[in-house]
């Protein structure tokens, strides 16, 4: 029902900044929390950053302070500005859009992901 597509990821030196975005389609999105999530090799998946409909933001305390989600439902669109980029920030990085539905079951989709690498 959506289809998710993230773009902007790369090599950066540490210290560095990237914006990621991921473009959505098939559905309007502002009825759905959208995040960003990470994982590193050897590592679980884990939350960066969420932003709800109402606009509240949920921060990883591992990014709070560098990292920045916003979203424009005009363009069906999530960002990710990423500041101050540190070498474990080093991940592919996944764009998810989620609600939760009746029973509280829970409505998510998943974007390919895009390689973030942080390194000297």
């Amino acid at each position: 029902q959506v289809q998710l597509v993230e773009s902007g990821g790369g090599l950066v030196p540490p210290g560095g900044s990237l914006r990621l975005s991921c473009a959505a389609s098939g559905s309007d999105v502002s009825i759905y929390g959208m995040g960003w999530y990470r994982q590193a090799p050897g590592k679980q998946r884990e939350l960066v950053a969420r932003i709800n409909t109402d606009g509240s933001t949920y921060y990883a305390d591992s990014t709070k302070g560098r990292f920045t989600i916003s979203r424009d439902n005009t363009k069906n669109t999530v960002y990710l500005q990423m500041n101050s980029l540190k070498p474990e920030d080093t991940a592919v990085y996944y764009c998810n859009v989620f609600r939760t539905r009746t029973w509280g079951r829970l409505e998510d989709y998943w974007g390919q992901g895009t390689q973030v690498t942080v390194s000297s």
